[in-house]
Parts: C-alpha cells; structure tokens; sequence
C-alpha cells in the first residue's frame, strides 16, 4: 500500500463494515490496540453499537488487507 492509513481512516473502515455487514450504527468506538502496518494487521475496539431499537456493548477484531476490512470476530460484553 503505497500511503500510511490512520488509525482515524482504519475507524472509519470498520464502522462502514459494521453497518454495510450487520446494519449496525457505532455509538461509541474505542480502540484497545492497533497493529494495523501499510494497511494489513489487526485492530482491536471495543463499542457500542445499535441496531433498530437494541444497544448492546462488544469486543470486536477487525482483519485489514492492503487497507481494507477482511475478516472480523467479536465478543458480547453486554
């Protein structure tokens, strides 16, 4: 990848994935660590996010590729 993405870029990316994947809306994106590099790497947050009337709190881990979301788990915090 030829520019460095930011953190703020990397952010942006993984609350469109939740939206266009799970038709969720971030509230709240904290992130716990970042080892994202040259746009491949992890990136790990913790949210809120909503979906129709629910609100709940999670974990998640997103996998870039040249700068992209490819892969992503999560863990139910409540």
């Amino acid at each position: 990848m030829a520019a460095t993405i930011t953190q703020e870029e990397l952010l942006a990316k993984a609350q469109t994935y939740l939206k266009v994947h799970y038709g969720e809306d971030t509230l709240r994106m904290d992130v716990l660590s970042n080892d994202v590099s040259d746009g491949n790497g992890k990136l790990v947050v913790e949210c809120t996010v909503t979906t129709g009337a629910g609100r709940s709190d999670w974990r998640k881990t997103f996998t870039f590729r040249d700068g992209e979301v490819t892969n992503m788990t999560w863990r139910y915090l409540g």
